[in-house]
């Protein structure tokens, strides 16, 4: 099954400018703005496999790496994910790379210059990426809830696209195709979405995703009354805060 995208920009040709050019690629924007089915299609696109880590604070070199692990009585030395994407020739994804370990970040370094190459301290091997492998990262900048920051110096080790939300005409499409929702609905989804988006005073650590809609609109597809699944998709996935899940559940009443 093919991964449905549609285009905002120029940004499937960057990417495969990127690809081809054996530059890594940074994607910025919000959650749930449709940065990873991006990178998704982009894989798809061009016939390569892709290898996803959804780094967290946890997430260390050897993580990335690999370890060795006691495998049938012997040692065993087993590549973690960054060392199977370079030996394969795939794209790899690091999914919200600020959140990783300094650690983490540094033994990607020497794959983001021209040296392409990655050294394994612990086994001694250095491998040189093939001209088909390619770093993509991913990092939100307005991610309240972490203080991490990315380096300025990792920062420009990367070509980079912006990503935000897409028009209200685009991100109803999407939701239609994706939820299978009728078009009317998915277009109220949106005006909910954009309302609340607009309504800063709320404070809410992060807005209505595209993502969510789409589970809104799935919930709906199956009967689920609206309200009850823009409540359900939308508005409790968002905050705990009585007030404000009150706030949104006037706009969804006043909406759909």
């Amino acid at each position: 099954m093919s991964v449905f995208y549609l285009p905002q920009g120029r940004e499937l040709e960057v990417f495969k400018h990127a690809w081809e050019a054996r530059l890594p690629l940074m994607v910025k924007g919000p959650t749930g703005c449709g940065k990873t089915r991006f990178i998704q299609h982009m894989a798809e696109e061009l016939s390569r496999p892709l290898i996803t880590v959804s780094c967290n604070e946890d997430t260390s070199a050897t993580d990335l790496l690999g370890r060795h692990l006691l495998i049938d009585g012997d040692t065993r030395w087993v590549d973690g994910p960054v060392t199977r994407a370079v030996r394969q020739g795939a794209m790899l994804y690091l999914d919200e790379i600020a959140e990783a370990r300094a650690d983490a970040l540094v033994v990607i370094h020497s794959l983001t210059d021209h040296r392409r190459e990655l050294f394994l301290d612990r086994t001694g091997e250095t491998l040189h990426a093939p001209a088909e492998f390619m770093l993509i990262v991913s990092y939100n900048p307005g991610y309240q809830r972490s203080m991490r920051e990315m380096k300025p110096s990792t920062r420009q080790r990367f070509v980079s696209l912006s990503f935000d939300f897409p028009s209200a005409e685009n991100e109803a499409r999407i939701v239609v195709e994706e939820s299978g929702v009728a078009a009317d609905v998915a277009k109220r989804l949106v005006g909910i979405a954009r309302k609340v988006r607009s309504l800063h005073e709320l404070s809410l650590l992060e807005s209505v995703s595209t993502r969510l809609l789409v589970s809104a609109g799935k919930l709906i597809a199956r009967n689920v009354p609206p309200r009850l699944a823009c409540m359900t998709a939308i508005a409790e996935p968002l905050t705990d805060e009585p007030e404000t899940l009150a706030a949104i559940r006037q706009v969804i009443e006043l909406s759909i």
